[in-house]
């Protein structure tokens, strides 16, 4: 059986099957891309529930695993060389368990690197401006009077639907299922919890015009068709 010990943050999480891969987490867009990964994957884990309501991400146990103070973050038991291996930020550990399972990432080096770069996209574009849309529409942001830094990110959430939109419609070309094209991948997961946010949780459909946006909407309706989608999204379980 697996020792972790080492690791702080399994005292304030203690884990009942330390040789499976430890998860720590929350179903926000960000957390729910990895557990809908192992999902999709069929890994055994054990999913720990991380408040940010109760500012468990700022505790010195969890800061120990991710200095980023975010969610999620992952413990493999058995990593690289059989020793435990600790990972933070989403789009690394989608990597590392595509490229542990072999799945879901193309071995082809050019498509590789062609579905990296839309995991990036999602993590330096897609997160961030979603994310301030909720904020203006949604949650505090919304009671400010001056609604130019919201019309920003709306504008800006617009543009990157619309880079989407483009790449789902292969320039014109027969139109891609996924991401990658026949291939669904990392690419996809990363995106469909901050897409379904959007136009979901965050009640921003009308205001991004988001009816703009057909292959979008279809892409997204086919990606939470997936079961493994549907039960990543409620991982780990709310109280």
């Amino acid at each position: 059986m697996a020792d972790l010990s080492a690791f702080p943050v399994t005292r304030r999480f203690p884990p009942q099957h330390p040789d499976r891969l430890q998860l720590y987490s929350l179903p926000t867009p960000n957390g729910v891309k990895v557990s809908i990964l192992l999902e999709e994957l069929g890994l055994p884990y054990e999913a720990h529930l991380v408040d940010i309501g109760k500012d468990e991400t700022w505790t010195p146990e969890f800061l120990s695993l991710n200095p980023n103070g975010k969610i999620p973050a992952l413990i493999d038991p058995d990593g690289p060389g059989g020793r435990p291996l600790p990972l933070f930020e989403s789009g690394a550990i989608l990597v590392y368990l595509a490229e542990k399972t072999g799945r879901f990432l193309p071995a082809d080096p050019a498509a590789r690197y062609e579905t990296l770069q839309w995991v990036f996209f999602q993590m330096a574009a897609i997160g961030p401006m979603f994310g301030q849309v909720g904020f203006f529409h949604k949650f505090a942001g919304r009671d400010y009077e001056d609604k130019r830094p919201r019309d920003r990110y709306v504008a800006e959430s617009r543009r990157l639907l619309g880079v989407l939109e483009g790449r789902l419609a292969n320039d014109g070309g027969e139109a891609r299922d996924w991401i990658m094209g026949d291939d669904y991948t990392i690419a996809d997961i990363a995106m469909l919890g901050w897409v379904r946010n959007l136009i979901g949780f965050y009640e921003a459909g009308d205001l991004v015009g988001f009816a703009d946006f057909p292959r979008v909407a279809a892409w997204l309706e086919r990606g939470l068709a997936r079961p493994a989608v549907q039960r990543g999204l409620t991982i780990p379980a709310r109280p």
